[in-house]
C-alpha cells in the first residue's frame, strides 16, 4: 500500500468512527468472498463493514483520540476487519450470528461444543467405513446394508482440536459442527468496550433471570412494606386482610368485618347445640 493510499485509509477510519456511535472489531479470517459480499448486502442498511491493515487500524484508532478505542486493537484478529453502526453492540453481534451458516469441521478446528454421534442408521453402506467408526470407538454394525451406530457416542469434547480423521469422518456422517461467518470479537460504544462473551447474550436464560429477580424485588418489597408502583396494590390487599382477620379476633363491630362476625358467631353456636344435643 503506497503512502497516499495509507493516508487515505487512516482519514476513512477516523470519519467513521467519529461518524458512527457503535464501531466493532472482527476477524474475517477463512471467510468465503462470496458468503462476505452476502453478509454485506444482507446487513448493508444496518452496518458497514471495511477491512484494513493492522497497523493502519492502529494509527488511526490513536489519531481518533476517543476513549478506550484503542483497546479494540488489543483483540488482535488474524484478518482484522472494522464494523460501522448505528445499533447497539448486542444487536450488532446478533446480527452477524444469525448470518452464520453451519459448515464441515477441519483438522486443527476447536470443538464448539461436545460433538455426538446419534444412534440409529447413517447413510453410509456397509464397507470400510465401519472400520473408521469403530477406530474411533463409535459402536457400529451393518443392517440393511447400512451401517447403524449402536448407541450415543460423544467423539470430540468441547474445546477439543478436531483431529484429519474426525473431520473425515464427520464429513462422510454428514454433521456439521463449525459455524462460518463473521466473528465479532469486540464492539465499542462511546467510551465502553463489549467483549464477545458478554454480547453473546442467551436471551431466554437472560429474560427467565430478569422476571426471577422482579418478583424477587416484588417479595422484599411487600414484605417490608415498601411501597412502589407495582407492590402498592399487594399492600393495600395485604392490610385489608390482616385489618380484617384481626376485627374478626377482636370482634369488633365494623361494616367491614360484620359479615364475618356473623359466620363466626353462627359457627360457635352450631357447635355449641352438636354438644348440648350430645
Amino acid at each position: 500500500m503506497v503512502k497516499q493510499e495509507k493516508i487515505q485509509a487512516m482519514k476513512e477510519i477516523i470519519e467513521s468512527c467519529k461518524k458512527h456511535p457503535v464501531i466493532g472489531i472482527i476477524d474475517m479470517y477463512k471467510i468465503p468472498s462470496k458468503q462476505l459480499q452476502s453478509i454485506r448486502k444482507d446487513l448493508r442498511s444496518q452496518l458497514v463493514i471495511k477491512m484494513y491493515k493492522k497497523k493502519i487500524i492502529q494509527k488511526a484508532f490513536s489519531e481518533t483520540k476517543l476513549e478506550n478505542l484503542m483497546k479494540l486493537y488489543d483483540y488482535d484478529p488474524k484478518k482484522p476487519g472494522l464494523v460501522f453502526s448505528n445499533v447497539n453492540p448486542f444487536k450488532l453481534y446478533k446480527l452477524f450470528d444469525k448470518s452464520k451458516t453451519p459448515t464441515f469441521a477441519k483438522e486443527g478446528d476447536i470443538a464448539p461444543y461436545d460433538i455426538i454421534i446419534k444412534e440409529g442408521p447413517t447413510k453410509l453402506p456397509a464397507g470400510p467405513a465401519i472400520g473408521e467408526l469403530q477406530r474411533a470407538k463409535i459402536p457400529a454394525m451393518v443392517k440393511e446394508g447400512k451401517i447403524h451406530v449402536s448407541k450415543d457416542t460423544v467423539v470430540v469434547k468441547k474445546g477439543a482440536v478436531i483431529t484429519a480423521e474426525m473431520a473425515s469422518l464427520l464429513k462422510k456422517l454428514e454433521i456439521q459442527p463449525m459455524e462460518m461467518g463473521v466473528n465479532v470479537l469486540a464492539a465499542w460504544e462511546n467510551g465502553i468496550l463489549f467483549d464477545s462473551s458478554v454480547l453473546a447474550v442467551n436471551e431466554k436464560d437472560y429474560f427467565e433471570k430478569l422476571q426471577l429477580a422482579y418478583q424477587n424485588a416484588l417479595n422484599l418489597s411487600v414484605g417490608i412494606a415498601y411501597p412502589t408502583k407495582d407492590s402498592v396494590k399487594l399492600l393495600i390487599q395485604k392490610a385489608f386482610i390482616n385489618a380484617k382477620t384481626l376485627g374478626v379476633e377482636a370482634e369488633i363491630l365494623d361494616s367491614g368485618v360484620i359479615k364475618d362476625l356473623l359466620e363466626k358467631g353462627e359457627r360457635t353456636a352450631k357447635k355449641l347445640s352438636s354438644k348440648v344435643n350430645v
